[in-house]
């Protein structure tokens, strides 16, 4: 993976998830992104590495080289690599962090009930398809 190119690992069964990464996606001017699912052999082994497994995170991590983002930094950081507009986002991160992961995690834990999920990860289109992973 090319060091300008950010890897993130999302939640495959989870419909705001599979939301986020379209909006990712459409948004992706630079071509920067690429995406795994958590469930996936990418996912595992890249949250292995870091010692975190897929059970104690409740969304979607950055990966940037040897480094991985999570919770409201990574997400974050997403919106500050796609460019202005989305870059005003970033700065949130001036928000003490227990602040930030704290709402985070409360959207994390009620994902599912608010959203919804689906029975299995999602498939992209072969015109996608570059950009997955697994």
């Amino acid at each position: 993976m090319a060091e300008s190119t950010s890897l993130v690992l999302f939640d495959g069964v989870c419909n705001l998830c599979n939301s986020s990464v379209q909006f990712i996606i459409k948004r992706d001017k630079k071509d920067r992104f690429r995406f795994a699912p958590l469930q996936g052999k990418t996912g595992q082994a890249i949250l292995a590495k870091h010692g975190l497994s897929a059970d104690s995170l409740n969304s979607f991590v950055l990966s940037e080289g040897d480094k991985i983002y999570t919770h409201s930094t990574g997400a974050l950081l997403m919106m500050k690599r796609l460019g202005f507009p989305w870059s005003i986002f970033y700065v949130y991160i001036l928000i003490p962090r227990f602040i930030r992961d704290g709402v985070y995690r409360w959207i994390a834990r009620n994902r599912y009930r608010w959203f919804g999920r689906q029975e299995s990860c999602m498939i992209p289109t072969p015109a996608l398809k570059k950009k997955f992973l697994d």
